[in-house]
Parts: C-alpha cells; sequence; structure tokens
C-alpha cells in the first residue's frame, strides 16, 4: 500500500483514541506544538509529515466515520480496472489512459511527461475542434469526431487505442541580468499510429495529472471570495486581469464557477472524480453514463449501465476532500524569509494569494471555515503565447490557465521523485517555471530574471518551504 508508514501510524492512533470516541465526534491527538500559523498551511487539516507520504495523509480533524469513510475511498482510489466481465472492478476501456486513480496521481502527487524510452503514464492529451463562430465562446470543447475530448492510448484486447503521441524536446538559452544560463525546454508532439486520421485543424492540450491533497479545502472557498480577486478588465492598472471561468455543472443543469483542472474546468470534486473515471479509464457514472468510445467506427456501443456505483463515487470523491494538506517547513529560516520577501515584491502574490478563508461544505466539517494557505486565486490568467496550448475551454482562452496552488511544492521530489512543473511538464525546477511565465506574469518574470543568484536561490528557498 503506498501509505503504509501512514496507516501504521492511524491504526496506533486508532487503537488508542478512538475507542472512547462515538461515530460522529471529532478524533483527537496529541497538542500540536505551536508554531506560527503560516506552517498550517490546510488549516486544521495540516498534517506536519514531511515524508514521501506527505500527500496520502487523512486530514488529522476526521471523526471516527469520516476517517472510515475516508479509509473506503483510499481503497477504491487505488482500485485497478479490469476488462469485463469479472467479479472485481469490471468495466475498463474499451479505449483509457489508464488503469487506477493511482497509477496516474502516484502517492497522491504530481504527474510528469514521459522520459525517451517511458509510454505516456501520468500525461494525457485533450483534444477539440475549433469553434466555428463567436457564440462558441463560454461552451464546452468541440469534440473531434472519432475521438470525442481526449486521446486515449491504450485499448483492452481486439479494439486499437486512438493513438500514441511522440515527444521531443526544443532547448532555448535564457541568460539572467548576473550571467546564468537556464536552459529552457519547449516541448513538441506528434501524434502516430492513430486508428484514423486526425483533422488537421485539431486542438490539442498536454496535462500532467496534478496533486490530490488539499481539494476538498479549495471547494470549500466561498465563490464570492473567489470573485473578489477578479479584476478582467484590470481596473487597478496593476496588470493581473484574473478571470473566473463558468462551466457546465451535469448535476445542477446549469453553468457554475469552475474550480478544478488547469483551465479550472470542472465545477466540482464529484463531476471532476467522474469525469476522470470516464475519460481516463472508460469507466461509466451516473454521471457520465456513455461510453467514452461511443461513436467510434472501430467499436460497437456498450451498455449506459454505470460502472461504477454512487456510492463509490461518493466515497473517492470524499478522499479527495479529506486529504490532508504538509505544514511548511523551515518558516523561520532567515533565508526563507529573504524569499518570502521577493516573492512579494516581484508581484507573484497576486496571483499566488497566500491567504484564504473556506467557508462551509456540506457533508466535509473537517474543511469548513478554515484558514488556509494555498497560494492561488483559483482564477483564470493569461500565462502569453509561450504558455498557450492555443484550446480554449469554456470561457478559458488557448493562453489562459488556472493558478495552481503552491502547497507542498516544496516536497514533491521527496513524494514523486521529481522537480517537473507547469501544466506539461516541461519546467524541471522551479527556476525554470518561473522563467516560463509570460502574459500577465511577464513583469514578475522579469524581476526574478534581474535578481542576482543569491536572491534567486532565496526565492526558491522559500517556494521550497511551501
Amino acid at each position: 500500500m503506498k501509505h503504509f508508514q501512514s496507516l501504521v501510524y492511524l491504526t496506533l492512533l486508532v487503537s488508542i483514541l478512538l475507542s472512547a470516541c462515538d461515530a460522529e465526534s471529532p478524533v483527537t491527538v496529541e497538542p500540536i506544538p505551536v508554531f506560527s500559523t503560516s506552517e498550517f498551511s490546510g488549516g486544521e487539516t495540516t498534517i506536519f509529515d514531511a515524508s514521501s507520504h506527505a500527500f496520502s495523509i487523512p486530514a488529522p480533524n476526521l471523526s471516527t466515520a469520516a476517517l472510515e469513510k475516508h479509509l473506503d475511498g483510499d481503497v477504491e482510489f487505488e482500485a485497478v480496472f479490469v476488462t469485463a466481465p469479472a467479479v472485481v472492478n469490471p468495466g475498463l476501456g474499451p479505449i483509457y489512459n489508464n488503469v487506477s486513480c493511482i497509477n496516474c496521481h502516484s502517492r497522491d502527487g504530481r504527474g510528469r511527461p514521459p522520459s525517451a524510452d517511458e509510454g505516456l503514464v501520468s500525461l494525457l492529451f485533450r483534444l477539440s475542434l475549433p469553434k466555428k463562430d463567436a457564440s462558441g465562446i463560454g461552451m464546452s470543447p468541440t469534440p473531434v469526431p472519432g475521438f470525442g475530448r481526449q486521446l486515449n492510448n491504450r485499448a483492452i484486447v481486439n479494439a486499437a487505442p486512438e493513438g500514441k503521441v511522440k515527444i521531443e524536446y526544443t532547448e532555448q538559452t535564457l541568460t539572467t541580468a548576473d550571467g546564468t544560463r537556464v536552459h529552457l525546454r519547449y516541448p513538441n508532439y506528434t501524434f502516430t499510429d492513430t486508428y484514423q486520421p486526425l483533422p488537421e485543424n485539431i486542438e490539442v492540450s498536454p496535462r500532467v495529472a496534478p496533486a490530490v491533497f488539499g481539494l476538498g479545502l479549495l471547494e470549500a472557498i466561498p465563490e464570492e471570495v473567489i470573485l473578489a480577486y477578479a479584476d478582467e478588465t484590470d481596473v487597478d492598472g496593476d496588470g493581473i486581469s484574473g478571470k473566473p471561468n463558468y462551466v457546465w455543472d451535469v448535476v445542477n443543469q446549469r453553468y457554475s464557477l469552475g474550480r478544478f483542472g488547469w483551465k479550472a474546468n470542472q465545477p466540482t470534486l464529484l463531476q471532476q472524480v467522474a469525469a476522470a473515471y470516464h475519460d481516463d479509464m472508460g469507466i461509466t457514472t451516473s454521471l457520465f453514463s456513455v461510453e467514452n468510445s461511443a461513436g467510434q467506427s472501430q467499436l460497437a456501443e456498450h451498455s449506459a449501465t454505470p460502472e461504477v456505483s454512487d456510492e463509490i463515487l461518493d466515497v473517492v470523491t470524499f478522499y479527495v476532500q479529506t486529504l490532508a494538506v504538509p505544514a511548511r517547513r523551515n518558516v523561520d529560516d532567515p533565508q526563507v524569509k529573504h524569499g518570502e520577501q521577493l516573492f512579494a515584491k516581484a508581484q507573484c502574490a497576486s496571483c499566488h494569494v497566500p491567504t484564504l478563508r473556506t467557508g462551509v461544505l456540506a457533508g466535509v466539517p473537517s474543511v469548513s471555515n478554515q484558514t488556509i494557505h494555498p497560494y492561488t486565486d483559483m482564477l483564470l490568467h493569461d500565462m502569453g503565447p509561450e504558455l498557450a496550448d492555443n484550446r480554449p475551454d469554456f470561457h478559458a482562452s488557448g493562453s489562459e490557465w488556472r493558478t495552481p496552488p503552491l502547497w507542498g511544492i516544496g516536497l514533491v521530489k521527496r513524494v514523486n521523485g521529481h522537480t517537473n512543473f507547469l501544466h506539461d511538464g516541461r519546467a524541471r525546477n522551479l527556476v525554470e517555471a518561473i522563467l516560463w511565465h509570460g502574459g500577465e506574469a511577464e513583469k514578475s518574470r522579469q524581476i526574478v530574471e534581474q535578481m542576482s543568484k543569491t536572491e534567486r536561490d532565496a526565492l526558491v528557498a522559500f517556494l521550497e518551504s511551501l
């Protein structure tokens, strides 16, 4: 199991403490030493664990019943699906990208692009066709006939994968003001072995799997709090014009604020989880009951009976809603403090907002009414042409991306064994990630580019403390 150490801890904790608790009372643990509030990135859901399991631990303020539900969701998050008919976890495919949630979100952390000798594991490709006219703005991406909205590179027996992807990188060298040479790599994608030809005007967006901890806290942020940071026409003239995305909510049958995904194209975690089952594994649910292969010339229609029950969908959603957020580290280190000042000086906090307050998330009291430090405003920002995928998604343009939260970013190497960042994983370290910023972040990038190496090292030290 991926969090063996964590479960050993929990087993001991439960055996000592929970016998005296009823099913609705909160789990209590020994008092945590008093730290500065900035260390508690996830409020009361913060966990003081910087090990390789740091992204996979239940929130410490869960009740007994909630902890049981979380662990049930953990089991389902790791469940491996197979081809039907089967006794356990049938329904895979017939076309798919992966066989389980955990295979993409290893240890509940970040994915990366494949190395030269690997296949696609935690990187996928969204597809669409251009809108015919401006009347399509704000609508979901137009599916590609025969392929849908995502390339599925794997298939069950007697079915063909939709295609393969070859990735090559072109490097360019940027020299900072102090003479430091930074090598930035730009990815180039070639589609091969497609089961039928792809349209020439296809829109493509590579997406690495994001970390899944702390998501319930982000879902609990009131809409009005997020909208308070929006400034779509840049009224204040600071060059930052974050805007909300409004996307289709399949449960409520209306447009709602987008919160999740690289372009904030999902309104709730329930829909995010159901969409991942459907798009990534070919698993139907009550939310998406038609196979992702529907309409393909190579495949017959399949039963629309949900292959994952609402109960499983509920516990998996609860699992990602209630994962703990790792605490900040080294907050009193002088270099880290200097880096925090430089972060503010470079105006990074204009988008990566340090502190937010959650409201009430129904059914998830552990994430409700918390002061958190996610370093995001949850809004879309134009990141310039170099980071553009040129694929609109509802109100998000081809160059706009949701501000990703930065909490836990300093533990990615320890948890996931890499330091790849940005939506396609092109950046191989935090400095590269910063220097790819453009558009609304162009001024911030220029400030960082003008820093001395000592200052950039301090900025990185601050980021690695998160």
